[in-house]
């Protein structure tokens, strides 16, 4: 079951698709990096670049809930279709379990210029907040999920790109 793809997007359903999704970037802290999403050519785009200035470092960007919620129910997990630049990448969920600025998230590292789908199942994520493993949190149940989101914090400088054809629930 397809959660959410790009391929099939006429221009009027990208613009709409891309405007669901919005920055959360390290300027929340005095940092200065910026990044954005936008949807071009069947795929979505997570771009932008980091700066370690002013004590900075991360860019994410979100997806409006609805989407998402009860949509991984029966789920056995969660795959992407991405495209990378070498850069590390989190995979974010925000659940019903966690307060508001903690999330499940799990890491990847896809390769520069070349397609793949990556895969993770539940037990592949772990609490966070701010950056900190949660260690007396509750596993993820994915009935729990409400939103989505792409995070980068891997303590390089610079400009970035993912991008996304889909993602999908697992059986």
């Amino acid at each position: 079951m397809r959660v959410l793809g790009f391929t099939h997007l006429n221009a009027g359903e990208a613009r709409a698709e891309a405007r669901r999704w919005y920055a959360v970037n390290d300027g929340v802290m005095g940092g200065v990096s910026q990044s954005g999403f936008d949807i071009a050519k069947g795929e979505g785009r997570f771009a932008g670049d980091t700066s370690l200035a002013n004590g900075g470092g991360f860019a994410s960007v979100r997806r409006e809930p609805d989407a998402f919620e009860g949509t991984l129910a029966a789920a056995g997990g969660i795959a992407l279709r991405v495209c990378g630049d070498g850069r590390t990448y989190q995979l974010r969920l925000k659940s019903r379990a966690l307060d508001e600025g903690s999330a499940y998230r799990v890491a990847f590292t896809p390769r520069a210029d070349e397609r793949q789908t990556l895969r993770f199942g539940w037990s592949e994520f772990e609490a966070v907040r701010r950056g900190q493993r949660l260690s007396q949190a509750p596993v993820l149940l994915p009935e729990s999920v409400y939103q989505l989101g792409l995070l980068i914090a891997d303590r390089q400088a610079g400009a970035f790109c993912l991008r996304l054809g889909w993602v999908q629930a697992l059986p």
